[in-house]
């Protein structure tokens, strides 16, 4: 079941994390896609070097019964970006770019923030534009940094037409390839869950993105493959332990294999 193709601001497409599949459809994710075998192909684009990862929690929920979730969420990001998952990256350095390790920026709940029950891309982007620029409590762009944008319970998020736990558990894109973000649906459903606990579900999907932000930024110019899309799209719904946290494996072109 191949992942499906969006199209996003900036007339580009995007890939977009999938919903679970059952195992017998998992040729595809599992790298053994039927029209030809993965390869990424770096197209000349920036990479993200030393990614700074700042977190948004947008609505009350997090500030009440999803608090700790949220610390949960950033703990993940302090241990997952000072580890394995980005040192593997370094296959895919470039002249120009040579991946490192990151570090958690910071991180803000916006209980005053409250989504609509359906949202779009474009309110994402509307709402990271106003909240960088006042000078508070989210930095404005800047080189390396990366947005993620977590969404509370029983809100949709709709992108290009296709809606969350209907056909998508996240993505990410760029704005004026000055703002870097992934927006995060929370899982309220089966197909954005898997067999996984929300937490489990939440890191698998934000380490894809991460991964996918990294090494193709802004999507389709850096690391990409026409046919199987980019790092973490080959290898979706596959998931490893790192310490305590529940990760995506990521396709390896050295190895030919998701790792």
């Amino acid at each position: 079941m191949p992942t499906r193709t969006a199209s996003a601001a900036g007339n580009h497409a995007i890939r977009i994390v999938p919903l679970a599949v059952p195992a017998r459809l998992l040729e595809h994710v599992a790298g053994v896609p039927s029209a030809q075998p993965p390869n990424l192909v770096y197209r000349g684009g920036e990479l993200l070097t030393n990614v700074q990862v700042f977190t948004i929690f947008l609505g009350a929920a997090w500030a009440g019964p999803q608090q700790q979730l949220a610390s949960d969420l950033n703990a993940f990001f302090t241990s997952v970006l000072a580890g394995e998952l980005l040192d593997q990256l370094s296959e895919y350095n470039t002249g120009a770019y040579v991946i490192g390790r990151g570090r958690l920026l910071g991180t803000t709940t916006l209980p005053n923030t409250e989504p609509a029950p359906s949202v779009t891309d474009a309110w994402i982007q509307s709402t990271l534009r106003t909240l960088t620029a006042s000078g508070g409590q989210v930095p404005a762009p800047a080189n390396n940094l990366l947005y993620f944008i977590y969404l509370p319970p029983g809100v949709t998020l709709v992108q290009g037409g296709s809606r969350s736990c209907q056909s998508f558990c996240g993505y990410h894109d760029q704005i004026d390839r000055q703002w870097f973000y992934a927006a995060m649906p929370y899982p309220n459903c089966a197909g954005c869950l898997g067999s996984l606990a929300a937490l489990d579900a939440l890191t698998s999907t934000s380490s894809h993105e991460l991964c996918e932000a990294i090494t193709d930024p802004v999507p389709g110019e850096g690391w990409y493959d026409d046919a199987n899309g980019e790092i973490g799209d080959i290898c979706s719904w596959q998931t490893r332990r790192i310490g305590q946290s529940t990760v995506q494996l990521e396709w390896s072109n050295e190895d030919k294999r998701c790792k």
